[in-house]
């Protein structure tokens, strides 16, 4: 099994994808700032595999945990200097840190292309230091822009519309640069998210972001479990079936499971690079969400419908076909499978980790 350092992994996604590696058998080193998670998720996540909390292990345990900060490069490079140290050196990085809202990187972009390109570049550094070259990146859909057609393919035109989308674009334009210049060395994978969602079964861990949420199911749960009165849609005017924006919903536990898959491809296959959707391939409204969590959580959604949001596209939908292809994966949950365990999750913690530590 692999030793592997995640980037973000206390967050949402990443301690989804933390849970399936531990239960894979790998062992982690999730290095995390806590802006916006939590290490409470962490110790929930060790909890659900059986190994010892990330708060209290040592480091000869499955699950460490340095809080620290990607664009900090002594600190990356003392983890790395301390697993070889320990005869382990790291095998693989799994990056998930960086910011992500839309709207913030449009009035903050020195501090995205900061954060998501400055902190992807330290971090590449460091790993080719230690010569360290299998790395699977957190990308989006966001590079895709207004969609020329739908699905969507990987061969699709990168074509983004906002601050965020560009620094995941520069990201992936750096890891090309790097792919092409060493074809010998690296192994390199861009997973480009569609829309994540939902939440581990067990509702032990879910999404919890800080302040007002910027996507809209977490808003949709927050609304359900009385956290928030009402849920802005924004627009109803869409050229749609009900008016309202079409998006590819992935669960979250579908997306751990890619990022297991596409790790298991990079170490077993020759070097190469990776581009590859992740989604389901099935477009679902925004009024169908609403009815759907409505439905799981048996209370309603108090919505209204308010002008357009600068910046959306009607519909996104992915084609996974690829995905299918190179790495045998494909979506196994419903939107209903979504929504039940999402409100699993926001029923069992309606003020998210905020009760700990």
């Amino acid at each position: 099994m692999a030793k592997i350092l995640v980037t973000g992994g206390a967050g949402f996604i990443g301690s989804h994808t933390c849970l399936v590696l531990l239960d894979a058998g790998h062992e982690l080193v999730v290095v995390d700032n806590l802006s916006n998670s939590s290490l409470a998720s962490l110790n929930r996540v060790a909890s659900l595999a059986g190994v010892a909390p990330a708060s209290k292990a040592g480091p000869t345990d499955r699950l460490q945990f340095v809080e620290g900060e990607i664009r900090d490069t002594p600190c990356l490079e003392a983890i790395f200097q301390q697993a070889e140290a320990q005869g382990q050196p790291i095998d693989a990085v799994i990056h998930f840190a960086g910011l992500k809202a839309v709207g913030e990187s449009v009035a903050e972009p020195l501090r995205y292309w900061d954060v998501n390109v400055h902190g992807t570049l330290s971090l590449l550094q460091v790993m080719a230091n230690h010569g360290c070259h299998t790395f699977v990146f957190s990308s989006s859909a966001t590079l895709y822009g207004y969609p020329d057609h739908v699905p969507i393919p990987e061969t699709a035109a990168i074509q983004p519309i906002n601050p965020y989308g560009y620094t995941k674009a520069a990201a992936e334009r750096l890891l090309n640069d790097l792919a092409t210049s060493a074809q010998e060395l690296w192994r390199i994978a861009c997973l480009r998210y569609f829309n994540p969602v939902g939440a581990h079964p067990s509702g032990q861990i879910g999404e919890d972001p800080l302040g007002i949420p910027n996507n809209l199911f977490p808003f949709v749960s927050q609304v359900a479990v009385g956290r928030r009165e009402c849920l802005q849609v924004f627009g109803g005017d869409w050229p749609t079936p009900d008016g309202t924006c079409i998006r590819d919903y992935i669960h979250v536990m579908d997306l751990a499971e890619g990022h297991r898959a596409a790790l298991d491809c990079l170490l077993e296959e020759p070097p190469q690079l990776l581009s590859l959707n992740l989604g389901s391939g099935r477009g679902i409204s925004v009024l169908e969400v609403i009815q759907a969590f409505a439905e799981a959580s048996e209370r309603p959604i108090p919505h209204a419908i308010v002008s357009r949001r600068p910046g959306d596209a009607a519909i996104t939908v992915a084609d996974p076909a690829e995905a299918l292809r190179r790495l045998g994966w494909q979506t196994q949950h419903s939107l209903q499978d979504i929504c039940r365990d999402g409100w699993a999750w926001q029923s069992a913690n309606p003020q998210g980790y905020a009760s700990e530590p």
